[in-house]
């Protein structure tokens, strides 16, 4: 059922070694979903009844991270592969290692079971499928291979429980569901609407991976909009696509611009998608009768972020690349003199001009300054020279700035 050439050898390995040392070990979770799907994985998750004390004597290039769900990550040269102990959530043996807050959400977890136990603490039954590559048989205790051929996301246990543990199931099935093409079962359906407001109690640090796992994986618009559907999309993302016909239509372009990119394999960044999504919260700050008030503007580009970041915690390494992006919206619309071939020569121009174009695109905008832009950097300093004398002598600057961004706030 499944063809083990298309496993990674190091995980096969791993695998091996754990047995010759008489532990159990599988491949766990969504490398066997995947695989059973005909998807090809990303990463390969192991679970075994090793300890992390354990697995650790085994292995000398390994560690132990964690302290929510204590793991092991085994590495060599160009691989690294995580390790999980079986785990049972059972709170009636609990000796303090299992933690959770008052709405039941859990906090520590590191009470070592059985595979049978692991296997129901599990979040869907999709997941829950461990695949041995030595005697090449798949556990299988909660029906996951025929949710798999039903194509139907279904919960292990209550969902509206298991929701109440870990808020972020809710965003994994909407994800899953995209992903495998899978319809999400009704009693899932009604979890997410009753309990999807637990999000709120989410790490920012989580909910940045989350963010990323969600729109930088291909299905940024389809996921987009199912969330939309549920109300879940604040929980991501602080500008509200209800705003303005303009933020809605610039939220989807950046998204679908995201997809494509992925799929011409060019490279993509949060950075860029952050930039985009909250532009509309600088413009509602900073703009006033279609001009830009620029102490407004650049006071509100740290309030933005800061509020961005009570929600999803943007890496510092973002921060001035989402801020570079903005400001050079400004010099794009200022073409005077020299000013043209110093924004050229910027590191964050490319970026800048490619959110331009988003920008026209969303604010159904004739693409004046975009196609100027377009001209000035492809062709040779003869040509940039007369374009910017004729931008003087039409006197078209101070109308397509104003033009550029009073398109926005419709």
């Amino acid at each position: 059922m499944i063809n083990n050439k298309k496993i990674n050898k190091f995980a096969i390995s791993i695998i091996e070694d754990l047995h010759k040392n008489d532990f159990q070990a599988y491949l766990v979770g969504g490398c066997v979903r995947d695989l059973l799907c005909g998807i090809e994985p990303k990463d390969f998750d192991i679970a075994t009844n090793a300890t992390p004390n354990e697995i650790k004597k085994i292995f000398k290039a390994s560690r132990i991270i964690g302290k929510r769900f204590k793991l092991v990550h085994i590495y060599n040269r160009s691989d690294l592969i995580e390790v999980a102990t079986f785990r049972s959530g059972d709170d009636r043996i609990n000796d303090g290692s299992l933690i959770t807050d008052q709405s039941g959400k859990i906090l520590r977890d590191n009470i070592w079971g059985t595979l049978e136990q692991d296997t129901f603490r599990r979040d869907f039954t999709i997941n829950a499928l461990y695949y041995c590559p030595i005697t090449k048989k798949i556990e299988d205790h909660n029906n996951g291979i025929k949710h798999i051929h039903e194509k139907i996301i279904v919960s292990i246990g209550d969902p509206k429980k298991r929701f109440e543990e870990d808020p972020v199931r809710s965003l994994r099935a909407i994800r899953f569901s995209n992903k495998l093409q899978f319809k999400i079962d009704k009693s899932i359906k009604e979890a997410i609407y009753e309990k999807g407001h637990l999000l709120s109690n989410i790490s920012n640090a989580r909910l940045f991976d989350e963010f990323c796992k969600i729109f930088l994986n291909g299905m940024a618009e389809n996921n987009f909009n199912k969330l939309s559907s549920f109300g879940l999309n604040k929980y991501l993302i602080l500008t509200s696509p209800e705003k303005n016909e303009f933020t809605s239509r610039l939220i989807i372009e950046a998204l679908r611009n995201t997809d494509n990119r992925l799929k011409n394999n060019q490279s993509i960044t949060p950075g860029f998608l952050m930039a985009a999504v909250l532009w509309p919260e600088i413009l509602e700050k900073s703009i006033k009768k279609g001009a830009i008030n620029l102490r407004k503007f650049f006071r509100s580009m740290d309030q933005v972020l800061r509020k961005q970041q009570q929600i999803t915690a943007i890496p510092r390494k973002f921060h001035g690349y989402i801020k570079d992006i903005w400001v050079l919206q400004l010099k794009l619309h200022s073409r005077i003199g020299k000013q043209p071939y110093k924004t050229l020569k910027h590191p964050r121009f490319r970026a800048a001009y490619d959110f331009l174009l988003l920008r026209e695109k969303a604010a159904s905008n004739k693409k004046y300054l975009g196609d100027w832009w377009t001209n000035f950097q492809k062709n040779d300093d003869s040509i940039k020279k007369s374009l910017i004398k004729d931008l003087r002598e039409k006197n078209n600057e101070e109308s397509s700035k104003i033009f550029g961004f009073s398109a926005e706030l419709r």
